[in-house]
């Protein structure tokens, strides 16, 4: 059977459905070429509605907490607030103690992309614009730049000897977004570049979904995906993951 243009046997299908029982969305995610110039223009994408992110993701020079299932990311988006997020990839929802999965906070999701697919689930927070900036330039210590719920979220699950004093910020990526329901496709569309120096972007596209309706989002996510000419391309690894290695490469720069 294929998922979202990649192979999942039986075994691994059974896994997945069962993992699906406890996770309330699920994002359809490909990665595609930025070269793919004119498939992308025949998605009639207006630029002038897009938003600029600002990206930072902390973690040791040698990406421990990565390594162990923990991202920790802070964001600055234009006309709004910063957020940050504490997150456990992959993630066992039924393992999360009742007080976690109960939070207003909690964003549980199933990420599919080509082959492949990932439950995540992230603790969100909110700060007053400006405090991401004061955490980077060294004005308010990271731990700090986090709420008190996401430090406890991530004094549970970091690994053993990392302090927030060892975590250096890695990035920043520069982001644009935009959301739209495109012709012939009738579910809300999110693509997003993301912009390293030296680089072609990075160009994902996705969706989301219900349990429910997976199926269904399936077949006519892969059915937009080839209307539109558009093809996967080079590794389709999450957008964390590159950006973590990218910039962790680069942490004399970055920290100096």
């Amino acid at each position: 059977m294929r998922i979202d243009g990649g192979v999942v046997d039986r075994e691994e299908l059974m896994t997945m459905l069962d993992q699906l029982a406890g996770v309330p969305s699920i994002e359809l995610k490909i990665n595609v070429p930025a070269d793919q110039r004119l498939a992308l223009a025949g998605l009639r994408l207006d630029a002038m509605q897009a938003v600029i992110r600002e990206v930072y993701f902390f973690d040791t020079p040698d990406l421990t907490l990565f390594s162990n299932g923990v991202v920790t990311r802070a964001r600055r988006t234009q006309g709004k607030d910063d957020d940050t997020v504490v997150k456990l990839r992959p993630c066992l929802p039924a393992d999360l103690p009742p007080e976690v999965r109960e939070s207003k906070n909690l964003k549980v999701e199933m990420d599919m992309s080509p082959g492949q697919y990932v439950v995540s689930a992230s603790l969100k927070g909110a700060r007053p614009p400006g405090t991401v900036r004061e955490a980077i330039a060294g004005e308010r210590t990271l731990e700090k730049l986090f709420t008190k719920e996401q430090r406890a979220f991530f004094a549970a699950h970091k690994p053993n000897g990392v302090r927030w004093e060892d975590l250096v910020p890695l990035g920043p990526m520069l982001v644009v977004l935009l959301k739209w329901v495109p012709d012939g496709f009738p579910r809300r569309t999110t693509i997003e570049q993301w912009h390293y120096p030296g680089e072609i972007p990075l160009v994902e596209l996705s969706t989301k979904s219900a349990p429910e309706t997976l199926l269904e989002a399936i077949v006519g996510w892969d059915k937009f995906i080839k209307a539109r000419g558009l093809k996967e391309g080079g590794s389709q690894e999450p957008k964390t993951r590159h950006a973590l290695e990218f910039w962790a490469g680069r942490v004399p720069a970055v920290a100096g």
